[in-house]
């Protein structure tokens, strides 16, 4: 399940599980999905990833 900590996008820390794997930025649940091209992001060796183009932030939970 993913969720997000804060309510501004692009500021959040936005927890993902092994199960959302492969991350990829924007996810077709955003209501931006739209607002950038889809880039996959290597979340898997930091447990921790941010998108180039909105600077979303990613947080492996597991």
């Amino acid at each position: 399940m993913t969720q997000a900590s804060t309510q501004s996008y692009g500021q959040e820390v936005i927890k993902v599980s092994r199960n959302d794997l492969p991350l990829s930025c924007p996810r077709t649940s955003d209501a931006v999905a739209s607002m950038h091209p889809k880039v996959f992001l290597p979340i898997e060796k930091n447990g921790s990833a941010v998108c180039p183009y909105c600077g979303a932030h990613y947080q492996l939970t597991d």
